[in-house]
């Protein structure tokens, strides 16, 4: 509960903090994605974003409908889109990265810097974890066993 707590403190912060831009948290974070490496498909945005792909594609046809990102069909795969920021979308991610620097400053605060390190290796720890369970059906077998006891 503690993660789940601390996770929507931080989204409602970063909301309000983007609210002026008309930009969300979660938006944000694709243009993150995007601005690390541009032109990704739609597909390697659902998973490194940890999202679903209505989720992932409905916020992309909002971003390019304000001119943020553009989606071309893939070279080779006329299934899938390429994602990449254009010259608009690049320069709204490094004013929200700019604007947010306060926000990140107050959260790195409350840790020394070997703490954040470590910190975020356990984050990363407990979503590689999670990945491995639902990749091996271990919490799908268990949520069916509950089902079926009941």
């Amino acid at each position: 509960m503690g993660l789940r707590i601390a996770y929507w403190a931080m989204h409602r912060q970063t909301d309000a903090c983007f609210a002026r831009y008309g930009v969300t948290a979660n938006q944000f974070v694709l243009l993150a994605l995007l601005a690390e490496d541009d032109g990704i498909t739609q597909q390697q945005l659902v998973q490194r974003a940890s999202s679903d792909p209505n989720t992932i594609r409905a916020m992309l046809v909002l971003l390019e409908t304000r001119g943020l990102v553009s989606r071309e069909r893939h070279p080779n795969d006329r299934r899938a889109h390429n994602v990449t920021l254009t010259r608009k979308g690049r320069q709204t991610y490094n004013r929200l990265l700019e604007k947010s620097e306060p926000l990140r400053e107050q959260l790195l605060a409350v840790f020394r810097p070997e703490q954040a390190d470590a910190f975020v290796r356990f984050l990363n720890q407990i979503s590689d974890t999670m990945k491995r369970v639902e990749n091996s059906g271990q919490l799908r077998s268990a949520v069916s066993t509950v089902t079926d006891d009941e």
